[in-house]
């Protein structure tokens, strides 16, 4: 039995946002994952620091919410100091966020509305593609899209992937660090949490929770696979 080699860090939100698809990866490459819900437990800020990767995750709160959530203030500090240090981060929806603010990039309400639901990324105008995103970007790869927010792409970084509602999807610091606003991580059954979850915020956006459903069941297999690909890729590139 192979005793775990490497520490993984997951900042959690609400409980039933998690890894998803990327659990089996990490465990393949013989992390140890540790789950932190920052809503009941204290901030581990020494961890964030001492973790071989730290993964932060999506949640319905934003950026600029840090009164409500004192957390939130914490988190763009950890995340500001590991990748000054270049240490190697992973930001999901809100993750990206937070890592967009922690490099000095504006948050806010996007504009053009919520992106709920199965659409397809396009790559970066003007940009090349690294090979461990390719996967994302696959000819009628839809992908699963939750939030309201939206960020500026922060200084120095490489900008991945858009989307037609919004033009800042993903973006790359370096070789360490990943931001991506949208969520392969999802599975269709996974999904049906969220759907619960989240039901106050679909009904007054009148998004059907039954459409949802049928798109997941549609696409989500495929999301799988893909993202599998994806994680392998990415992983085998960072470590």
């Amino acid at each position: 039995m192979n005793v775990p080699s490497r520490h993984a860090l997951v900042l959690s939100h609400i409980t039933f946002e998690d890894l998803g698809s990327l659990e089996q990866p990490l465990r393949e490459r013989n992390f140890a994952i540790e789950n932190v819900n920052l809503s009941t437990d204290s901030f581990p800020i020494s961890k964030t620091q001492s973790c071989d990767l730290l993964i932060v995750l999506g949640g319905p709160m934003g950026v600029y919410e840090q009164k409500q959530y004192p957390f939130l203030a914490d988190e763009i500090a950890s995340i500001r100091q590991r990748l000054a240090d270049r240490k190697h981060t992973l930001g999901i929806c809100l993750g990206a966020q937070l890592m967009a603010a922690a490099l000095g990039a504006n948050v806010y309400p996007g504009k053009n509305g919520a992106e709920i639901g199965w659409f397809p990324l396009q790559p970066a105008p003007d940009s090349a593609t690294p090979g461990w995103f390719a996967p994302l970007l696959a000819p009628r790869q839809q992908i699963f899209h939750w939030h309201g927010d939206t960020f500026d792409v922060p200084p120095g970084t490489q900008l991945l992937a858009t989307s037609e509602l919004y033009q800042n999807q993903a973006f790359a610091l370096g070789y360490f660090a990943l931001a991506l606003q949208f969520h392969p991580e999802v599975t269709a059954e996974g999904l049906e949490s969220w759907y619960a979850g989240h039901a106050n915020e679909l009904q007054q956006k009148g998004i059907s929770v039954a459409d949802l459903r049928a798109a997941a069941q549609k696409h989500g297999l495929v999301l799988e696979k893909t993202a599998s690909r994806f994680w392998n890729l990415w992983l085998d590139y960072i470590l």
